[in-house]
């Protein structure tokens, strides 16, 4: 059972760019299951009383939902999100990630070799944080989405599995399928966007074993091509009618982005968006890393806004 204490918490005002609008950021309590969670509300100005889509956005291994909203000296791509929020009217829930044996914070995602990963039931976090909203007729039930990076981004493929209602679509950043896997086949249609690099050092686009160097111990991981195989199978949808689409080059730097599009709008979609001699890392076009963690992850590529091609890719996805 799901009990929210608002606890009149000011709410944190972002004004993004020059815009007239602005999301409220609101910090809420959540006992599931007798444990305490925490996540963050955005609730965009003048969004009305009719239900609004739902997007939840889940930060990676080390992450902090406020991060992912804009905090730090180096905020996360995913607060893109923010303007997003305000000019799409899409309510947006940023979950704290749970504290595993490793002391990092992070998701039990499907990986039954992850070692040092939260053993919470994140599940039954997200499905209570979201039923509270669609009950207070804030969410659509019909359009709820997920976007994670990483460790986020492999939770995201949980949630499509095993979150109820279940999500229309879900945006995985940085992250792979589980080889080795405690959660059960996906029975159901879910539109999936993966966006993977090429020469991301830690999730690594061939399979293999997550993780930095010589700290190959966050588990095993199937390749790019055959997690999206695995959705393209769920979904129903014939691997060889994909199209392809280029990205202009914006920048200096050594990736390129194209995307390759599976179905149609009229059923689930799966969409491969390809960063070539990318990293672990979102590609942005305004929310950019230094260079010294760029040695550490890879090259960020700045051909696209990952937050919108995320949008772009759920704002017509409804469960049917």
């Amino acid at each position: 059972m799901l009990r929210l204490s608002l606890r009149a918490l000011p709410g944190l005002i972002l004004l993004l760019h020059a815009a007239v609008l602005a999301a409220t950021q609101q910090p809420i309590s959540a006992t599931v299951a007798g444990a305490k969670r925490e996540y963050i509300l955005v609730t965009p100005e003048q969004a009305g009383t009719a239900p609004r889509p739902l997007v939840v956005i889940l930060h990676g291994h080390l992450g902090t939902a406020a991060n992912a909203l804009g905090s730090g000296v180096a905020p996360s791509p995913l607060s893109a999100w923010l303007e997003i929020a305000d000019r799409e009217k899409v309510v947006l829930v940023a979950l704290q990630g749970l504290k595993g044996s490793d002391g990092d914070t992070g998701w039990s995602d499907c990986r039954q070799d992850a070692f040092g990963d939260p053993h919470a039931d994140v599940v039954a976090l997200v499905s209570a944080v979201v039923h509270s909203l669609v009950e207070a007729g804030r969410a659509d039930p019909r359009r709820i989405y997920v976007m994670g990076m990483s460790n986020g981004a492999m939770m995201s493929f949980r949630l499509a599995i095993e979150m109820r209602p279940r999500p229309a679509a879900i945006a995985a950043v940085a992250g792979l399928m589980a080889q080795r896997s405690v959660c059960p086949e996906a029975s159901r249609p879910v539109s999936v966007l993966l966006i993977v690099g090429t020469d991301d050092p830690l999730m690594p686009y061939a399979g293999g074993e997550v993780g930095f160097r010589h700290r190959k111990n966050r588990g095993l991981v199937m390749s790019a091509e055959a997690t999206r195989d695995y959705w393209l199978r769920v979904d129903g949808i014939d691997a060889a009618a994909g199209v392809t689409v280029t990205f202009p080059h914006r920048g200096s730097d050594v990736t390129r982005a194209s995307k390759m599009l599976f179905g149609s709008d009229a059923g689930p979609q799966v969409e491969m968006l390809t960063i070539e001699h990318g990293g672990h890392v979102e590609p942005s076009l305004r929310y950019h890393y230094g260079p010294i963690y760029g040695q550490l992850v890879g090259p960020q590529n700045r051909d696209l806004e990952s937050a919108e091609e995320a949008w772009s890719f759920f704002r017509r996805k409804v469960v049917r």
